[in-house]
């Protein structure tokens, strides 16, 4: 009898059509192919063209159609008819929403436009909603970097002009040595996996430095399980050790840093008359500015910047056998990974026959490079001694000369980008008008501190104040418990866009949740009026008085720009765009379009005409036409007259769609390296529009606005810091970087909390988007307290048992489970698994309900008080990074629980509860 076989297809026809853009699952702005069916997402996959990805996608951007898709979603305008936190709302139409926006703005901005606090989170458009924000006047902006990796980007850009992730990259083609610093696995994660990829291909070495191994210290060929908080120690252990090996690039120092520039007796550049810092040229022994032509700037004398260096460095407190308990790390373990370093670096250099001429005219042959890379984000920097230890990571890198040569560290343009070319902040208030300038940027001095003249803050986070003055991203953490305090001051409205500041993006959520519903004596509430905009029913949803709904990440324009968070590869320049391949089936707009329509309500400059009339559509008209300065714009692709600068090119989307999504113009080869100092990537950047004229610059090993703080606290100069903060400027605001012992200085470490606290990403999840994602879910539905060995067997655990983790500040009792591969003296959890009955229409029993949990119920915005009756921010005294990272706690074994406390009632949700199962048919 003849065998018959099924008929099967085994290529069905996915989908009618593809449209391609831009993913946003995470931050890492991928191209994505999203396939329809009959005008429906069927599937998503990574657009090959693309070169952030060149088509790899992860688990996050293929589940995107469960995004698009969740019960969550909110579905129109809300105004709050209960108490505030009830969830009670009822739907209005977007033209009473607006009304009421307006009502509650228009007032303040004549009259006191500080009362206003626009903070925003995880957006992508920052450049424009920072451009919203000075157009209504008041100072009180920023997004979320304050804490999430602010001393990290702050610590670059000050040392030299960038930093990692959307700043450079590892040059992954030529690195053999790759040393990872805390690195959470959902940032950039596709690109550095395939970086990885390329690496072990090679045979190229990966050091991981990090409490826990997960994700990409799980492959690194060396672990190094450091204590919290002690990065920064071991950085300047290897420094100690190369600068005693003499195994530092000593040409490079010279060229390329202010390691030659001449200090005064004060610790301040010497500088000529045009205020250029002033070097030795080593052929004349004349004194000359450090940009002067054809020198060969003298690193020797007692005066100068290396001199310095050496004598802090070489100090034996610094040496591995002195810092190695400390750490964790065996001092041997420190020496061999020195000496690798220097191996790698100076035996194993590259050459490449590429002619190129430096900014002093001296014209080179070839290209040098130390293929030693590094990489590292929050897992340094979330500590309140982060911005020296970012600092020192920066400088151990310059000192081996890898930075901007080949094998090493490749900025990406438009970056780098000194301090000194990025604006400073501005708080200058008036009645009815705009800023005085951008809220954000980089101090230089206490000149620059947003104080009022009566030295208060005149920002509500107290950013850019004596307390932490080089806050370059504000403190976003600090904006509730301030406002609620009445420190500095009170405010009216608190507008919050993509911020679960009820929840998982704030320390203390408990506290917050009672801040947001506190009343003074005559009833009303503390705040008088919260304005929400998100995508999906979250947890701070039930704490606004009004919802703006916003749409995902298919249905509307977004501009990933230049003028913002770019998505540039080290070797070419590209921006992006998102744009509705699907259309809202919801009463909803993009939150981008609304600040459009309220700029214009409220007529603010740059949304309105001379007439007063409407200057944009929308979000999309704005991105084609708005001008930033002559010839620059948001998209720099396709403008007219050229890419890069040129006037508005109404079909400019257009072309974009026709691309794919973005644009992308390669770097020239005699440009690729040394971009700081070479003439001919200065020349190309300014045709490009990242500046306007040409601005070389040198790292700056030692940073003096640092020391012009100190000299503050020691009483020079007309303005002066509080008594009260004095030896905290002398101290932490060292020029060449420091470390302390944050623990020990601000009563979190005592014997009574041991143990560190710390908390990851998985590569699964994006904050709190991802974990009510359907097909998310299953990867990531709960989260345990990982115990590592040595206290797992001390406490008698077994699987399946609870522990009482306690704080300072309070107790949270959560199921733990074993990992060996994780430091003696530190706990971990998944950050945001955790979620609230109610919210995300999850069920009430769901088990991010019932048996995840969050570690911020037990992270306190403030620090233990010191007795002096003052507010002391859990922030890094530098930047006002949120210090998330310096938890301490105590654990112990208990019965378990019925659910991880502690529990919380069940919000009531405007979208309600979703349906068991998420089933849908697409097309035919």
């Amino acid at each position: 009898m003849a065998r018959t076989q099924p008929d099967l297809n085994t290529s069905p026809h996915v989908s009618d059509e593809v449209r391609q853009t831009t993913c946003y699952m995470c931050a890492c702005r991928c191209g994505i192919n999203v396939h329809l069916k009959n005008g429906k997402v069927a599937y998503i996959e990574g657009n090959r063209d693309h070169p952030v990805n060149r088509g790899v996608l992860c688990a996050k951007g293929s589940a995107g159609i469960m995004q698009v898709n969740a019960p969550s979603r909110l579905r129109a305008p809300l105004k709050r008819v209960g108490p505030r936190g009830s969830g009670e709302f009822e739907e209005i139409t977007w033209d009473e929403a607006l009304g009421i926006a307006t009502d509650w703005l228009a007032p303040i901005r004549e009259a006191a436009p500080e009362k206003l606090a626009f903070f925003t989170g995880r957006d992508q458009s920052q450049s424009f909603t920072s451009f919203w924000a000075q157009g209504f006047g008041t100072p009180n902006y920023a997004a979320h970097g304050g804490f999430c990796s602010v001393n990290m980007a702050a610590a670059g850009i000050y040392t030299m002009g960038g930093a990692f992730w959307e700043f450079g990259q590892p040059d992954w083609e030529r690195t053999k040595l790759f040393m990872l610093f805390g690195v959470a696995e959902d940032h950039d994660s596709n690109p550095i996996k395939m970086g990885l990829g390329r690496l072990k291909e090679r045979g190229a070495k990966v050091i991981g430095v990090n409490p826990i191994r997960t994700g990409y210290n799980a492959i690194a060929d060396e672990w190094l399980g450091i204590t919290p908080g002690t990065d920064g120690l071991l950085i300047l252990a290897l420094i100690h050790e190369l600068l005693k090996a003499g195994k530092i690039d000593l040409d490079y120092l010279a060229h390329r840093t202010n390691a030659p520039v001449l200090l005064d007796d004060d610790g301040l550049f010497q500088r000529d008359g045009e205020g250029r810092p002033l070097v030795r040229d080593r052929t004349t022994g004349e004194t000359v500015p450090f940009d002067a032509q054809n020198i060969i700037p003298d690193l020797r004398g007692a005066d100068t910047v290396f001199t310095k260096l050496i004598e802090r460095y070489l100090d034996p407190q610094y040496a591995p056998d002195a810092v190695a308990k400390r750490c964790g790390i065996p001092a041997q373990k420190i020496k061999l990974i020195a000496a690798e370093l220097a191996r790698v670096a100076f035996d194993e250099a590259i050459e490449i026959d590429q002619p190129w001429t430096d900014f002093r005219g001296h014209s080179y042959d070839k290209m040098i490079g130390r293929p030693v890379s590094f990489h590292s984000m929050r897992g340094i920097s979330a500590h309140a001694n982060g911005f020296q230890t970012c600092r020192a990571l920066h400088v151990l890198q310059i000192i081996l000369g890898s930075v901007e040569v080949p094998g090493g560290f490749r900025f990406k343009p438009p970056y780098p980008k000194p301090a000194t070319a990025h604006p400073k902040p501005h708080c200058r208030v008036t009645p009815g008008q705009p800023l005085d300038g951008p809220h954000l940027g980089f101090v230089h001095g206490p000149e620059d501190l947003c104080l009022n003249d009566d030295g208060t803050p005149a920002r509500i986070d107290k950013a850019f104040t004596w307390e932490n003055p080089m806050s370059a991203h504000g403190l976003m953490h600090m904006v509730i418990s301030n406002a609620h305090a009445g420190d500095p001051y009170q405010i009216d409205t608190l507008f919050l866009y993509m911020a679960n500041m009820s929840w998982n993006s704030s320390m203390n959520s408990a506290g917050v949740m009672d801040m947001l519903t506190d009343t003074d004596e005559n009833g009303d509430y503390v705040i008088p009026h919260i304005i929400y905009s998100d995508a999906y029913s979250s947890e701070m949803v039930a704490y606004a008085d009004l919802i703006l709904p916003d749409t995902t990440y298919l249905e509307r324009h977004d501009c990933i720009s230049l003028l913002d968070r770019p998505i540039c590869e080290a070797d070419a320049v590209a921006d992006a765009i998102r744009w509705p391949v699907i259309e809202p089936d919801r009463n909803v707009r993009g939150f981008q379009s609304v600040l459009v329509d309220l700029g214009a309500r409220l007529k603010l400059p740059g949304f309105i005409n001379e007439d007063g009339s409407a200057k944009y559509k929308d979000y999309a008209d704005y991105m084609t036409h708005h001008i930033r300065r002559p010839g620059i714009g948001p998209l720099a692709g396709w403008r007219e007259g050229g890419d890069g600068r040129g006037d508005a090119n109404p079909n400019q989307i257009d072309r974009y769609i026709e691309n794919g999504g973005f644009w992308m113009e390669h770097i020239p080869n005699e440009a690729l390296y040394y971009k700081p100092w070479n003439k001919a990537y200065q020349d190309w950047a300014v045709a490009k529009g990242f500046y306007d004229s040409v601005q070389p610059y040198i790292f700056q090993l030692y940073v003096e606005p640092m020391r012009k703080f100190q000299r503050a606290a020691d009483g020079h100069g007309t303005r002066q810091p509080p008594d009260h903060l004095r030896d905290q400027i002398r101290q932490k605001m060292d020029p060449l970087p420091i470390w302390y012992d944050v623990n020990e200085e601000d009563q979190q470490g005592s014997d009574e909390f041991p143990i560190h606290a710390l908390t990851q990403r998985p590569m699964a999840m994006y904050h709190s988007w991802g974990t009510q994602n359907a097909w998310l879910r299953q990867i990531h539905g709960r989260n345990p307290m990982y115990i590592p060995t040595k206290l797992w067997e001390a406490n008698g655990f077994n699987t399946g048992d609870w522990a009482r983790v306690t704080s300072p500040h309070g107790s949270i009792t959560v199921p733990v489970a074993h990992m060996a591969a994780l430091n003696d003296h530190t706990i971990w959890t998944w950050n945001a698994i955790g979620k609230r009955k109610g919210a995300w229409a999850l069920d009430k029993d769901a088990p991010e309900a019932t048996q995840g949990f969050l570690l911020n119920h037990i992270i306190h915005e403030l620090l233990p008080p010191k007795g002096d009756g003052l507010r002391w921010s859990n922030s890094d005294p530098i930047t006002g990074q949120a210090a998330w990272f310096d938890l301490k706690v105590k654990i112990e074994k208990v019965d378990a629980p019925a659910e991880a406390q502690p529990e919380f009632p069940p919000q009531k949700s405007p979208v309600g509860q979703g349906p068991d199962k998420l089933t849908w048919k697409v097309g035919e």
